[in-house]
């Protein structure tokens, strides 16, 4: 489930607390979460609905100037349900948090390790969590096509890896390309040494 730009801020504002989507089955759940890029939404509630039960104030507060605007948009995926999505409260991206709180005892290091070693030892092109953290280090803002050459990666098999790490708070994404993170850093200090 995306959002638009405009979309978001209004999510962050508190001004849009609804949204719809037609789905052949839906992308998320009641209860659930969904990361977005100005944070962690969680989802209250997933109810199909029929159009005739969305009224003008449920447009409005799905961010839409009239119901007809909203089923104007609707109608460009004819296929599927229509799906009434209640929105809850943003928090901030964990992996943000994540990657702004130092790794520095041993047990958080040693859990990384092995989270890490569990990722080399599941990926069907061999290990690569040690070499790009290294290439990240070394190119930071660097775009991902022409990282990925240099692990020996297929691009998008790479951006999925970095996100992986991105997801342990080891890296983050620039306007191009991507750094380590300072635990990024130390956990590469880690397995640089094998300790």
């Amino acid at each position: 489930m995306l959002f638009r730009t405009a979309f978001l801020e209004g999510i962050r504002s508190g001004a849009i607390t609804v949204a719809f989507r037609r789905w052949r089955r839906p992308t998320v759940r009641a209860g659930g979460t969904l990361m977005t890029a100005v944070g962690q939404l969680r989802i209250r509630s997933v109810e199909p609905v029929t159009l005739a039960q969305i009224s003008a104030a449920d447009a409005r507060r799905a961010g839409y100037a009239s119901k007809a605007a909203l089923l104007e948009e609707l109608a460009l995926r004819p296929e599927g349900e229509v799906f009434r999505i209640e929105l809850g409260a943003l928090r901030p991206d964990p992996r943000i948090v994540l990657r702004e709180t130092p790794a520095t005892s041993s047990e958080d290091l040693s859990q990384l390790r092995n989270r890490l070693q569990r990722l080399d030892a599941a990926s069907s092109d061999g290990p690569w969590t040690l070499a790009t953290l290294r290439v990240l280090r070394d190119k930071p803002g660097v775009r991902a096509g022409d990282l990925c050459d240099i692990v020996g990666q297929e691009k998008m098999r790479f951006k999925l890896n970095v996100r992986k790490l991105k997801n342990l708070g080891l890296t983050e994404s620039l306007g191009t390309g991507y750094r380590l993170s300072p635990r990024g850093e130390a956990v590469l200090g880690l397995l640089a040494f094998g300790r």
